[in-house]
């Protein structure tokens, strides 16, 4: 049997622009004589459509939109995921062959757990179907199905499944692709399968779909891998007949049915039959890519699908110097092409030279638009109309975060004009303790490195240089010691902890749940966890007026971490 994976990159809503991406796929799958092509999970709306289900006229749409694709469905079988409402409303696959739809599988295990929230829409489906293509019994499940160690997968297995697919929109985390293998891997070898898994790639908001589409042998042997964060149509020739023989010498199978008692049987569907002799396809087994570069390619894949998606046509950061803003500049630039960037320097009187040359000199790395925008006079005019007002009070952190809203109010004004989308340049370490200004630089229509700690910012930072194998960063930027330059002589380290211990105390505190308790019992310094996560619990309401951003880690602030702001639990 000859399977193609159609590791698409959808787009939520865009029913016509999902079907030509279906199309253009199944006419490549059919140029290829493959027998089986699987689509990702609900590819006909794009993944997660959320209350866009809700709306009866949508899901006419998606229902109608499945059934004309089904009738292109001619010599060659396609699954491919869509809503669909019987009674109810399932997250379901539509098997299509031979010019209609054949039968629909309705998923059976909808997580509600994280970023998923299938219950607000869907019913579980209840009931199992095999698919048999020349001999071969196929097994269809979507995504959570898989996860879950028993049923439905041992069910079709003991029903005579040789292949279980899987449609798939797995959200992608760091080495996300590494916990899925093992996972497979390990539902291979249990049931004494063939697996193929076929995952979306793409952006989505803040999520993040990394592809990473596999064919597994009955032993959990890789076959086929296809590219992270990228489209591809991954080919790969099976042996059925293979998974027969591990099973007739595997007997445990036999102890589990006989355990199991009177199974349901499983309805049968016939849709098509063996091909003749074709030449074999060498399967492609796209590399493992490192954490780093995971990162790299995750923030570039999550900017440019909301930008282009959204229907920006350029960007503007503003730079000061920092290696947050240089390192969202330059990802942007790798993303969208340093033509559609703007670089904005918007210095003050605490502005060092050394960092005003180098916001210059990054955007001139780049290739990228420049300019620069001093604000000493309109600070200066604030400080005049504010000054009855402030009278008799020393300057304070008032008056430093006048300058980031200045500079705030500036970007936005350049966006309004020109239609730029602002990106803002904060990082998860700032945005868990609150060292952001509401209005300031938190201020823009999306926060690429929202979950970023400091920390990774400094190894991305040069590790995107080590990769463009030239200074797109200037070193001297990555050199610093971190300032947000707001007063004479001012650190980070003035006001925050220094980043390499707070990114520790924040990932255990944030990311895992630890309480204050556990980690000073842990070995951290009581002092600086108590004062960290004071500073991150009284911080929810600046988070919930962040931009949304890049969901890289498996705990993020948005979708995942959902803290009441009026609080009084500590």
């Amino acid at each position: 049997m000859r399977l193609a994976l159609a590791q698409i990159n959808t787009v939520v809503g865009d029913l016509d622009g999902n079907a030509q991406r279906i199309l253009q796929r199944l006419a490549e799958a059919k140029d290829h004589q493959v027998d089986l092509v699987v689509f990702p999970e609900l590819a006909v709306t794009g993944y997660p459509p959320e209350d866009l289900l809700l709306r009866p006229s949508f899901i006419r749409a998606a229902q109608a939109k499945a059934e004309a694709l089904a009738r292109e469905a001619r010599g060659v079988v396609a699954l491919i995921g869509v809503p669909w409402l019987d009674r109810d409303l399932y997250n379901a696959c539509a098997v299509c062959a031979a010019g209609e739809i054949k039968t629909i599988y309705r998923k059976r295990f909808l997580p509600n757990y994280g970023v998923f929230d299938e219950d607000r829409y869907f019913a579980p489906g209840r009931d199992l179907v095999l698919l048999e293509h020349g001999g071969t019994l196929v097994g269809p499940t979507i995504c959570e199905d898989m996860w879950q160690p028993g049923p439905p997968a041992t069910e079709l297995a003991l029903a005579g499944a040789q292949l279980l697919v899987n449609l798939s929109a797995s959200p992608f985390h760091l080495l996300r692709d590494r916990e899925r293998e093992e996972m497979f891997a390990t539902r291979a070898r249990d049931n004494s399968c063939f697996v193929a898994f076929c995952n979306a790639v793409g952006g989505q908001d803040e999520l993040l779909f990394d592809g990473n589409s596999l064919v597994l042998d009955a032993e959990g042997r890789l076959l086929a891998r296809g590219p992270g964060f990228e489209e591809t149509l991954l080919v790969a020739d099976i042996e059925p007949a293979d998974a027969v023989g591990r099973r007739l010498r595997d007997v445990r199978r036999r102890s589990l049915a006989r355990d199991r008692g009177e199974i349901t049987e499983v309805p049968v569907v016939h849709i098509g039959a063996a091909r003749g002799p074709r030449e074999p396809v060498d399967a492609v087994i796209a590399p493992r890519l490192d954490e780093l570069e995971q990162m790299r390619l995750g923030l570039e894949l999550g900017l440019s699908d909301y930008v282009n998606k959204n229907g920006f046509g350029e960007i503007v950061v503003g730079v000061s110097g920092g290696v947050d803003s240089a390192l969202t500049a330059a990802l942007a630039a790798e993303a969208l092409g340093s033509g559609r960037v703007h670089c904005v320097s918007m210095p003050s009187r605490y502005s060092s030279p050394e960092t005003r040359t180098d916001a210059r000199r990054l955007a001139e790395n780049l290739g990228a638009d420049f300019r620069e925008l001093p604000i000493d006079v309109i600070y200066d005019s604030y400080e005049a109309v504010l000054e009855a007002s402030f009278a008799g009070r020393e300057a304070d952190l008032a008056e430093e975060n006048l300058q980031a809203r200045i500079r705030g109010v500036l970007l936005m004004a350049l966006s309004n004009k020109f239609g730029w989308l602002v990106v803002a340049t904060g990082n998860k370490s700032e945005l868990s303790v609150g060292y952001a200004t509401l209005y300031g630089d938190m201020a823009g229509g999306f926060a690429l490195l929202k979950d970023v700690f400091k920390t990774d910012v400094f190894r991305l930072a040069k590790h995107l240089n080590e990769h463009a194998d030239r200074e797109l960063i200037p070193q001297t930027i990555v050199d610093r010691a971190p300032s947000a330059e707001l007063r004479e002589n001012q650190l980070d380290e003035d006001s925050l902890p220094p980043y390499p211990l707070l990114d520790k105390v924040l990932a255990a505190y944030v990311e895992e749940d630890r309480s204050a308790e556990e980690l000073s019992a842990d070995g951290f310094d009581p002092e600086l966890v108590e004062r960290a996560v004071a500073m991150i619990d009284r911080s929810e309401y600046k988070r919930r007026q962040a931009p949304p951003g890049v969901r890289l880690r498996q705990k993020a602030f948005g979708r995942d971490r959902r803290t009441p702001i009026t609080n009084h639990w500590r």
